[in-house]
């Protein structure tokens, strides 16, 4: 039985570290495979203000529902041989605890630092764009402003 109850943990982490969390990069310095040797139109800019932000992911609930699995397994297993009762105490406690932390992992890992850019074109339109942070941008740097076949737009220096 208990060789089961690792086995079945092992599997639900492995899943957790595989699912359930955004990869994609939101930067100006990454593209996807889809996004490479396709055309894209190019504007130029000076950046009129800077912040600093915080992007989340997506949450998927793989997190929370993994972390119940993890949770109530370890919580029926704790209780040892008490009885049926204590047994389901345990467990409903553990599931509990584990969605918790199982849903505040899923967010910490989804979160990154991002920057909001506000971009005043060489045409005088005015537009705010927020991307990951990978790059250190000041009020009045000359920008180039990318704009994918897909309608995605990134700022580069």
């Amino acid at each position: 039985m208990r060789y089961w109850m690792l086995s079945a943990i092992v599997l639900v982490m492995v899943g957790l570290g595989t699912s359930g969390c955004e990869t994609t990069s939101q930067g100006s310095k990454t593209y996807t495979r889809g996004q490479t040797q396709r055309a894209q139109s190019v504007q130029y800019g000076t950046i009129l203000a800077v912040a600093d932000v915080t992007i989340e992911a997506e949450q998927s609930g793989a997190g929370a529902v993994g972390g119940a699995v993890v949770g109530g397994i370890l919580g029926h297993a704790v209780t040892g041989r008490s009885g049926s009762n204590t047994k389901r105490v345990g467990a409903t406690l553990g599931a509990a605890a584990g969605a918790a932390a199982g849903a505040a992992g899923e967010k910490a890992v989804g979160t990154k630092a991002g920057v909001e850019l506000e971009v005043e074109l060489d045409d005088g339109r005015i537009f705010v764009l927020v991307q990951e942070k990978d790059d250190e941008y000041d009020v009045g740097d000359k920008v180039r402003v990318i704009t994918g076949t897909d309608g995605t737009m990134r700022v580069r220096q």
